[in-house]
């Protein structure tokens, strides 16, 4: 299937909108298709100020509408106490959310930007999607990641080339209670990597270690970079690691 013929079959959505990659397209794709789509953004402390930036600036460019809500995700103890499954109660809650405001505002039909090369095994959310009745037409219609940023690009949006960025939660271990503290100083952390020209990089941490992971591409700039990148993270933390195994 098409996603032409997707938004013909379900020509009324609401779409959550992280202002990534995928749900970009989407939403670029019901506009493109003629749908009726308005897109939702939570904004928790789990997200960077960035996102909201990116979705706000796509929604503009595409004269999409736009609702942003918000959620306080560390009222939930499923979620701040950071069990493995953190994944499904934060998904159940933010989509619950926006699905609530979605039939307020006369739209059933609920898609999240999923797509073909997500593995649903390795993903705890999906099972929240799936008891939400949330509909993933890139996936259904097999778009892979490649082929949406090939298509974003075709299409001239911005968001094509940008690096996957999982939420700021993920860089604290499962296990490990998450606190508006550590999310904070996650933010400030990597928002001081991108200002010294990294991408596509994480800082995770353990109590009060930092540890970078950095492509392999840019390990030699963590050397010539290294005085700056200490003095900065040491404001934080107590020591800062590199991992050698990179990311690829």
């Amino acid at each position: 299937m098409e996603l032409s013929a997707f938004f013909q079959e379900h020509p009324r959505v609401a779409l959550a909108f992280s202002g990534g990659v995928d749900s970009a397209y989407l939403l670029y794709s019901a506009v493109k298709s003629a749908a009726s789509v308005r897109a939702y953004y939570v904004k928790s402390a789990f997200q960077p100020q960035f996102e909201l930036d990116d979705a706000k600036r796509l929604a503009a460019y595409l004269n999409a509408d736009l609702t942003v809500l918000s959620a306080d995700v560390l009222r939930c103890p499923q979620i701040a106490e950071n069990p493995a499954d953190r994944c499904y109660y934060c998904k159940k809650l933010l989509f619950g959310l926006i699905a609530e405001q979605a039939m307020k505002d006369g739209y059933e039909t609920l898609l999240d930007g999923t797509n073909a090369s997500d593995n649903a095994e390795d993903r705890p959310g999906m099972r929240a999607l799936r008891e939400l009745s949330v509909l993933s037409p890139l996936r259904e219609c097999g778009l892979t990641k490649d082929e949406i940023r090939l298509r974003s690009k075709e299409a001239g949006l911005f968001t094509w080339n940008k690096p996957a960025y999982a939420c700021l939660a993920t860089r604290i271990p499962a296990g490990e209670p998450i606190t508006s503290e550590k999310l904070e100083r996650t933010e400030c952390t990597e928002n001081t990597l991108f200002s010294l020209g990294f991408t596509d990089f994480r800082v995770r941490s353990s109590g009060d270690t930092a540890k970078l992971q950095i492509q392999t591409s840019q390990l030699a700039m963590v050397l010539e970079k290294r005085r700056e990148i200490v003095d900065e993270l040491k404001k934080y933390y107590k020591s800062v690691l590199l991992d050698l195994e990179a990311r690829t």
